[in-house]
């Protein structure tokens, strides 16, 4: 009865305008999803629910969930045990201009391949001290990680990008124009 009409506009309509509204965008999305699954469920809560819920364990692959799980503790471990201030310290004491500064920011965007969230936060964590001794604004400094980020993960045949990829052509159905299946062509840099 909703599916295909204007309605089908109202969730991230309300999404959109409670993450505006409240700043609380987790909250904000599950609004909007769970008014999804009411109008496709056409109000009865319980399907609504089970919809929501089937929708979610089908959609989610929890390996790479738990994978970034893992990689967020990892970053906090490193900030808390001081490991992020004192490279910051030893690169403080060896970059001697803004520039050797973003060119560091630079590589170790490159280095750190695992996955382009991983690397965001723990080249912003360690770099912006160094980068705010020199005065460089954390735009800049955003824009220089993000810029080296993706580009390089999607690239690294060891990431999240690769398993992300490798379980959607395990889910891909076999071409029946082609009669073939897409096994051959499995690549760890494609991305979809």
């Amino acid at each position: 009865m909703f599916v295909g009409t204007w309605w089908s506009l109202m969730p991230p309509i309300v999404a959109i305008a409670l993450a505006l509204l409240t700043k609380e965008v987790y909250l904000s999305l599950f609004a909007g999803c769970a008014l999804g699954a009411l109008l496709v469920a056409e109000f009865h809560p319980w399907i609504a629910f089970d919809t929501l819920f089937n929708t979610m364990i089908d959609s989610v692959d929890f390996s790479i969930l738990m994978f970034m799980i893992l990689l967020g503790m990892i970053v906090m471990l490193m900030q808390e045990s001081g490991g992020t201030r004192a490279y910051g310290e030893w690169a403080s004491s060896h970059l001697k201009s803004k520039r050797s500064a973003l060119v560091t920011t630079s590589l170790l965007g490159a280095l750190i391949f695992v996955d382009d969230y991983f690397n965001c936060l723990t080249v912003g964590s360690v770099m912006r001290p160094v980068t705010d001794k020199y005065k460089v604004s954390r735009a800049k400094l955003a824009y220089i990680i993000d810029a080296t980020a993706a580009p390089v993960c999607i690239i690294a045949p060891i990431s999240s990008w690769a398993a992300a990829s490798t379980l959607t052509f395990r889910r891909a159905a076999p071409c029946p124009v082609l009669r073939c299946s897409l096994k051959p062509f499995r690549s760890t840099s494609m991305q979809f």
